[in-house]
């Protein structure tokens, strides 16, 4: 490949990857600058000029013309490390005036000089070394642009194809980039097929040696919140509002929601006619139940919605002497294990919603209190 030839396939990957040109070529230089020294046991103080139009490479030294070799640019530091205060202009750098003179004769003190040192074998090392910076810097694009992708995708929902997996995670393929889904972030019971449509939440996006981390789950609560809004046009468009959702994966969730406008049912919204919209949602949480809880500024009716499927609840609103929320809930004693729930798991959803510390205890419990 000619001069011409290596310029043409390089403009077309620039342009094809949406690399800035100046931070390709300045990053050749650079290439080719440690190339040149490092291939030609050289110190000089050089530097590699490409023409952009033809593709050659060409190598200079520069000097700069002293009365003596000590130009007082020299800092020494606590520990005796020489630096100067401009790299460009030290000891390998500096020519005498009289030597200076053989070559330039016009030249005098404080003037800068070059010369072209480039060997004759140089294409090869700058064909290479070339080679290697433009991989490099379409690696660290892609990199990039990837990152700045998905950057903004953390705490979203996202579709993706189930490519691989091995002992601890799935692999989803979202397009540019795969998604590590950890086997412990799945919904409990769920079985996934290799090759599979999958609905992901991003609980983390972070830039990594070889590119970006994206970790993905389907047991955070987020993902149910973002089921919802997917699903439910009147939280698009503001309409209703999801006031807050909690979630013990694979058993149930409780979504608390609320309506901007009174003509609007904000539960029967979110179920849908014939039970449409809710259906699709269940489909993907594997069995997983869902309470829909009506939000309400007061507490006590806020608190008897949230302990569902619980229906008939005498909520009675306390504060402890810490001052924290307090309520208790009395429920039929045919219901008490509805509101209590399997393992604990509905009021302790409940409390969760809400954030208050609710005790429930049924009808009978009361009287014999009472009694007592």
């Amino acid at each position: 490949m000619n001069g011409k030839e290596f310029i043409k396939a390089l403009k077309n990957i620039i342009e094809e990857k949406s690399i800035s040109e100046d931070v390709v070529y300045e990053a050749m230089e650079q290439g080719l600058i440690s190339a040149y020294k490092k291939n030609y046991e050289s110190k000089s103080n050089v530097k590699v000029e490409i023409d952009r139009k033809t593709g050659e490479f060409r190598v200079y030294r520069y000097y700069v013309v002293v009365d003596d070799y000590d130009d007082g640019r020299e800092i020494t530091d606590e520990e005796g490390n020489i630096t100067y205060e401009d790299p460009e202009i030290n000891s390998d750098a500096q020519i005498l005036l009289e030597d200076a003179l053989k070559k330039w004769p016009e030249a005098k003190v404080g003037e800068e000089f070059r010369e072209e040192v480039t060997p004759h074998d140089f294409g090869r090392v700058a064909a290479s070394t070339c080679k290697q910076v433009v991989v490099q810097k379409i690696r660290e694009a892609e990199k990039n642009s990837i990152i700045d992708e998905y950057a903004d995708k953390q705490y979203e929902l996202l579709l993706g194809n189930l490519a691989m997996e091995d002992a601890k995670n799935y692999y989803v393929d979202l397009g540019r980039t795969r998604g590590i889904l950890p086997k412990s972030e799945i919904i409990p019971g769920e079985k996934l097929k290799m090759g599979s449509q999958i609905k992901v939440y991003v609980s983390k996006v972070e830039a990594g040696n070889k590119g970006p981390v994206i970790l993905l789950t389907r047991k955070h609560y987020g993902f149910v919140k973002r089921l919802f809004e997917s699903v439910i046009p009147e939280l698009q468009d503001g309409t209703i509002e999801l006031h807050s959702v909690v979630r013990e994966p694979g058993v149930r969730s409780k979504v608390a929601v609320y309506s901007n406008d009174p003509q609007v049912d904000p539960v029967g919204s979110c179920i849908g006619e014939r039970g449409v919209r809710i259906a699709s949602i269940l489909s993907e949480l594997n069995g997983e139940k869902v309470d829909l809880v009506k939000y309400s500024e007061d507490p006590a009716e806020f608190i008897k919605y949230a302990l569902s499927p619980a229906k008939n609840v005498i909520v009675n609103v306390l504060k402890n002497e810490n001052g924290e929320n307090e309520a208790l809930a009395i429920v039929p004693d045919d219901e008490l294990s509805l509101a209590i729930g399997k393992k604990g798991i509905n009021i302790k959803l409940a409390s969760k919603l809400t954030k208050f510390r609710i005790d429930v205890k049924s009808m009978t419990q009361i009287q014999e209190e009472g009694n007592r």
